[in-house]
């Protein structure tokens, strides 16, 4: 199966504007963005977003709030069969076209880059819609965020890696 196959397979299973938390977690699950607005928030810096190859300016991102990416995760769960499987854990994040970033779970729960990674649904206090990219899965603890900026968030999905 092609990328294009793939991206369209992915989005045919996915519902616009909803999360699903998958994988190696206690409670699969998916959350609306309007779920995600009943939760604890954060607001992040504004920021500049650059591109990763030519670090050619793209635009000023007004201050995005949303719910720390950890919180969704601990809302799921993590299933840990073996000692230490958490150790070995990656978060997957999709797009719905395809576009995917990773997290360790060391660095999103043993250092400060945990603090910033968030889905926002809002930016510079307006609501972001689906023609905005929403949900938005934010990292602003990257010395260049565009790598880890996903617009229209579909799946976290997490996986213990076997040795």
């Amino acid at each position: 199966m092609g990328t294009a196959d793939t991206a369209a397979a992915f989005a045919a299973n996915t519902t616009e504007g909803t999360i699903s938390l998958t994988g190696d977690v206690l409670r699969p699950m998916s959350l609306s963005v309007e779920e995600l607005k009943a939760r604890a928030s954060v607001l992040a810096d504004p920021f500049d977003l650059r591109c990763f190859t030519t670090n050619r300016f793209i635009r000023t991102v007004d201050r995005y709030r949303g719910v720390l990416l950890r919180k969704l995760i601990n809302l799921a769960g993590l299933r840990c069969d073996s000692p230490g499987d958490f150790k070995r854990m990656v978060f997957i994040a999709s797009a719905h076209d395809g576009y995917a970033v990773t997290f360790s779970w060391h660095e999103l729960f043993n250092t400060p880059v945990g603090e910033h990674v968030l889905v926002a649904y809002e930016c510079g206090g307006k609501p972001l819609d689906a023609d905005h990219g929403a949900p938005v899965l934010f990292s602003g603890a990257d010395i260049l965020p565009a790598p880890r900026h996903v617009k229209r968030l579909a799946r976290i999905e997490t996986r213990v890696l076997r040795p």
